[in-house]
């Protein structure tokens, strides 16, 4: 059974980094694509960067462009996310999930528990 496990989340002051770790297990780590979503108090999920299975395709949410970068390691099965000049709008749960489609439309998907960022001063 596929397993995603988060760490590295934590509290830190505006205009510090923080590098998200996400630990693959249980699958096929290099045919999925790779997404960090976050979850802020009262809001919706939304999507903060994703990177396509074999790390040649990145994409980024507007509000972290520039600032968040999303990278993976096929061989340690691992994704990371680091995370500069955060915001305290970033505050949130940060959540890694694989996703994988098919040519037949069929999509497998694991999610993780997810970890917490607080930036505030």
């Amino acid at each position: 059974q596929g397993r995603l496990v988060e760490s590295g989340g934590g509290l830190v002051q505006p205009g510090m980094s923080l590098t998200l770790s996400c630990a693959a297990s249980g699958f096929t780590f290099s045919a999925y694509t790779m997404n960090w979503y976050r979850q802020g108090a009262g809001k919706a999920r939304e999507l903060v960067a994703n990177i396509s299975s074999t790390g040649e395709s990145l994409n980024y949410g507007d509000v972290v462009k520039g600032r968040f970068t999303i990278s993976r390691d096929n061989g340690e099965k691992m994704v990371y996310l680091q995370m500069n000049n955060l915001k305290p709008e970033d505050t949130g749960v940060y959540i890694c999930e694989a996703e994988m489609r098919t040519t037949w439309g069929k999509v497998y998907q694991y999610w993780g528990q997810g970890t917490q960022v607080i930036v505030s001063s």
